[in-house]
């Protein structure tokens, strides 16, 4: 078999997994599993790097193999499966094809980006890159539950414009060239805890409205093969 199989990746292919379930939970309607899964996905990507630098004999092989399995599974992770949410949740028409394939771009530009640099850098140094070029896809993890909070207090129009909004401005900010430094394991911490809050007020309090409107968008297209 092809590659390299150690437990160095075992988290990328979970953070991989669970995207996978999610978005297929999003396509049925089960929102709020799909956003957790989406949290599990962002935090086993915090982790695999941390994870894979424990092996202290990798080849340079091996740390090139994690780098773009890394990368790839991103892409679906936190570029297409964020999109197929903020498509569900009413990013639709032009407009939002538009800014849903802007973000999706952003996204590959910013990984391939991340590859040719992490490898020139493995190339003359070992240990993690103190800063991040641009800003980390992994943020949506954190960006998206946040823009969803705001669900609950105003109306349905003005969240669907304030969606397309996040899809463009952090788009831009992947590809946007500034330095940001990385956080501290405690900040890591910190960050995982006010997400995981975040989740508990949506698996709490959020309503059934994504599953309504998806069923009945089923329907109406199951009607039209009957």
């Amino acid at each position: 078999m092809i590659g390299f199989y150690d437990y160095t990746v075992i988290l990328t292919y979970v953070s991989l997994l669970f995207s996978v379930f999610g978005i297929t939970q999003a396509i049925d309607g089960r929102f709020r599993t799909s956003i957790v899964c989406l949290a599990l996905s962002g935090l086993c990507d915090m982790l695999d790097g941390k994870v894979a630098r424990t092996k202290k004999n990798r080849t340079f092989d091996h740390k090139l193999f994690g780098v773009q399995i890394d990368s790839l599974c991103d892409v679906i992770c936190f570029g297409i499966f964020p999109t197929i949410l903020c498509y569900i949740l009413g990013v639709r028409g032009i407009l939002g094809g538009i800014v849903i394939g802007y973000y999706c771009v952003a996204s590959v530009i910013r990984l391939a980006f991340f590859n040719v640099l992490e490898t020139n850098r493995q190339l003359h140094e070992d240990g993690a890159n103190k800063y991040y070029r641009g800003l980390p896809i992994t943020s949506i993890t954190i960006i998206l539950p946040g823009v969803f909070l705001l669900s609950f207090v105003i109306p349905e129009n003005a969240f669907r414009w304030i969606l397309l909004a996040m899809l463009f401005i952090v788009g831009t900010l992947f590809i946007a060239n500034f330095r940001l430094k990385k956080p501290t394991n405690r900040q890591l911490i910190v960050i995982t805890l006010v997400v995981a809050f975040i989740v508990s007020i949506i698996l709490l309090y959020s309503d059934y409205r994504i599953r309504h409107r998806v069923l009945r968008e089923k329907t109406l297209i199951e009607e039209l093969f009957e």
